[in-house]
């Protein structure tokens, strides 16, 4: 999985379901974490853990061989 969302830190706010490119984030209820729908579609951008308003609510895993393309 790409995007792992820390369901004890996470607040629910709903920004990186609004700044994903690829709509892979879906709040299916308000008061709960958003869920990772579609995680193969994840282009691995990073924005919603720059978004993101908590520090480490949001964790992206980056594939190894895509690990290469990445400083």
């Amino acid at each position: 999985m790409s995007v792992v969302i820390e369901e004890t830190k996470c607040v629910s706010c709903g920004v990186c379901v609004k700044v994903c490119p690829s709509d892979v984030l879906v709040m299916e209820d308000k008061k709960a974490p958003p869920v990772v729908k579609y995680p193969y579609e994840c282009w691995h951008c990073g924005a919603c853990v720059e978004e993101c308003p908590v520090q480490g609510a949001i964790q992206l895993r980056i594939p190894l061989p895509q690990m290469l393309l990445y400083k």
